[in-house]
C-alpha cells in the first residue's frame, strides 16, 4: 500500500460526501488510525465507519511527517508545501471522480489539523481565473473534526513545549537532537502555528467544527503528561462543539469496536454532518459560482478601461 498521497479506504455505491483523514507529526495514513494488537482500522473496517456512513467515500492522506519535514528550519514553507500538496491531491482526485462539488469532511489528528487549516486558508485565497479550481476545496468543505490539534498559540513557549512533548511521545528516542536544531525549529514552528491560526479564524464561520481533547495522560517514559492541553485542543468559541475523548494523545484517534469509548462521540458527528452537508454545500456552490463570475466580469471591465 502506498504511504503518501490520497488513498481510498471505502467507497459507497453513490457517495454524497468525501471523508478525508489527515494524520499528525510522525504519523502514518494507516497506523495512526489503527489499534495495536487487534489491527482494527475504524475508517475502513466494514463493521465500523463504513457501516455508519454507507453513502460516503472515505480517504486517508499520507505525507512525510518526520519532525524535520514538518518543523524544519523553514517550517512555514514545509507546512505550506504539505498544505498545497493536500489541496492539489484533492482537486486532482475529485476531478478524476467527476465530483468537484462533493462535500468534504476532514478528520485531523494532532498537527494534521494545522496542515488542514493552512490548506483551507490557501484554497480560500485562490480565486483568479487560471487557478480558481483550487478554490473548490474551500467551497466544498463542510466540517472539520480536530482530534488533539494544538490551536492556542498565544504563548509561543507553550506551543514549543507542546511540540516537544509530541516529539517525546511520538518519535523514537534514537532520534537525538545533537545540535539544538530541533529546538530552534520548535521556536520557529510555534510562531508559524500562531500565524496559521490567525489565517484560519476568519474562515471558521463557514465550517462546522468539533474540537476533541485527550482526557488521559500519555506515558512519556519517565513521566505522564497531556500532550495537548484541553484549552489548546478545544478553545471555547461560539458555534463550535467540543468534547473530551477518554484516551491518551496517541490513541484518541483509534477505535476497536462500536462500543469503544469515544467512538460514538466522533461517529455521531460524522453521521450528522454527512446528512446536512449536501444541501448546504450545493447552496454554497451557487454563491461561489456567482461570486467568481462577477469577479471575471469586473476583471474584464478593468482591462477595457
Amino acid at each position: 500500500m502506498p504511504n503518501t498521497g490520497l488513498i481510498e479506504l471505502y467507497r459507497g455505491d453513490d457517495p454524497v460526501v468525501d471523508v478525508v483523514a489527515v494524520h499528525g507529526l510522525n504519523g502514518d495514513p494507516f497506523k495512526t488510525w489503527t489499534t495495536e494488537g487487534s489491527e482494527k482500522m475504524w475508517l475502513k473496517d466494514p463493521d465500523l465507519l463504513p457501516s455508519n456512513l454507507k453513502n460516503s467515500r472515505i480517504l486517508t492522506y499520507g505525507y512525510n511527517a518526520m519532525v524535520t519535514a514538518v518543523l524544519g528550519k523553514t517550517s512555514s514553507d514545509r507546512i505550506l508545501q504539505h498544505a498545497q500538496t493536500l489541496v492539489a491531491e484533492l482537486v486532482a482526485d475529485r476531478e478524476m471522480e467527476d465530483a468537484t462539488q462533493r462535500p468534504i469532511i476532514f478528520i485531523c489528528h494532532s498537527l494534521g489539523g494545522i496542515i488542514v487549516k493552512r490548506a483551507l486558508a490557501y484554497s480560500a485565497s485562490r480565486t483568479s481565473k487560471l487557478i480558481q479550481h483550487v478554490h473548490s476545496i474551500y467551497v466544498s468543505t463542510f466540517a472539520i473534526l480536530f482530534l488533539g490539534t494544538p490551536h492556542d498559540g498565544s504563548k509561543k513557549a507553550n506551543l514549543a513545549s507542546v511540540t516537544r512533548r509530541m516529539i517525546g511521545a511520538l518519535v523514537p528516542s534514537k532520534v537525538v537532537d545533537t545540535d539544538g536544531q530541533l529546538l530552534n525549529a520548535l521556536q520557529e514552528g510555534s510562531e508559524v502555528l500562531q500565524n496559521i491560526t490567525d489565517m484560519f479564524v476568519p474562515l471558521m464561520k463557514n465550517f462546522h467544527i468539533f474540537f476533541y481533547w485527550e482526557t488521559v495522560k500519555t506515558n512519556m517514559g519517565v513521566t505522564q503528561d497531556y500532550i495537548v492541553e484541553e484549552s489548546s485542543a478545544a478553545p471555547i468559541l461560539d458555534n463550535t462543539e467540543r468534547a473530551g475523548l477518554p484516551n491518551d494523545h496517541v490513541n484518541m484517534c483509534k477505535f476497536e469496536s462500536r462500543t469503544s469509548p469515544g467512538y460514538r462521540l466522533v461517529v455521531a458527528a460524522l453521521i450528522r454532518y454527512s446528512k446536512e452537508a449536501p444541501e448546504v454545500i450545493s447552496r454554497r456552490w451557487k454563491h461561489a459560482v456567482d461570486m467568481l463570475n462577477a469577479k471575471r466580469v469586473q476583471e474584464a471591465d478593468e482591462l477595457l478601461r
